[in-house]
């Protein structure tokens, strides 16, 4: 099947990795614009490993200004088979305490005006995402967690809100009565946009606050956000290493790398040129399996 290459995208107070070996810093283009910053190439363990800083080195970018499909799709054009996303996440639990690591496996979209799909303007698809994250490379990434020296929490559904304010106490209450039990504004549509482009994704969570659920208390200040991830940066970076040291020489097909085979509703004769162009990433597979045939 060939190895992994694992891509890592980096959220609130993760803007670069250290301990990779021969890195480069890359510009990738896209069909859906540009990327939130340049890629870092790297290995780590042996693996090959591709990083996104998400909000862009500085932390640039609110998370609505985040182009997540140009995000996504620059991760499939530089070979990434695999995508980790490691956030900040508020703790809608009160087992769930600060400094928690959720390996994260459903979602509740409450985003606004993000552009959720590459397909649509000439070819569409609709993708089945009922268990939106890869169960191997969550166990993957919840196992390297725990050798790293993390409290890791297993499952757990994650609401994804529109920012970048953070919530009323009203909002917080209400997404604890549905059920959710973290928070953030990021994941979504990068985990729907991750199963259009055939990317096995999960998401590793790490837990900085409680959100503005108890009443008693004062709300989210970022700067406390900031504070805790960076006190859990070397958790993060064992992590990886671990995860890296963890994952088979060879990668084992998975389901998702074939996502679109009962997605698409375009018949092939009805694409057109420009959208063929536009997802010559998103649908590489597909395209390749298509001449192939010829």
């Amino acid at each position: 099947m060939g190895r992994t290459v694992l891509g890592i995208i980096g959220g609130s107070g993760l803007y670069q990795l250290d301990g990779l070996e021969r890195t480069r810093w890359e510009s990738v283009p896209s069909s859906f614009g540009a990327p939130s910053d340049a890629l870092l190439f790297g290995e780590l363990a042996g693996v090959d490993l591709v990083f996104l800083p998400r909000h862009g080195r500085g932390h640039v970018l609110a998370p609505s200004e985040i182009n997540y499909r140009a995000n996504i799709d620059a991760l499939k054009r530089c070979g990434v088979t695999d995508v980790l996303a490691i956030s900040a996440i508020g703790s809608l639990k009160e087992e769930l305490a600060p400094g928690t690591f959720v390996a994260v496996d459903q979602f509740i979209d409450r985003t606004l005006g993000r552009e959720r799909s590459f397909f649509g303007e000439g070819i569409v698809a609709h993708v089945g995402l009922a268990d939106p994250v890869c169960p191997r490379l969550a166990k993957f990434a919840a196992e390297a967690a725990k050798k790293a020296g993390a409290k890791v929490h297993r499952g757990g559904t994650y609401v994804a809100i529109e920012g970048p304010q953070f919530s009323t106490r009203a909002e917080s209450h209400l997404y604890r009565q549905w059920g959710a039990d973290v928070i953030g504004m990021t994941a979504l549509p990068e985990a729907r946009l991750a199963r259009e482009a055939e990317l096995p994704y999960a998401l590793l969570g790490m837990v900085t606050d409680y959100d503005a659920w108890r009443d008693a208390e004062a709300g989210v200040e970022a700067s406390e956000i900031l504070r805790v991830m960076r006190a859990n940066a070397e958790t993060a970076r064992r992590t990886l290493v671990a995860l890296a040291s963890a994952l088979p020489e060879e990668r084992p097909a998975s389901p998702l790398d074939r996502a679109l085979d009962a997605a698409l509703v375009t018949p092939r004769i009805a694409w057109t040129r420009a959208a063929v162009a536009r997802l010559d990433a998103v649908m590489r597979r597909m395209l390749l399996e298509d001449s192939g045939s010829d």
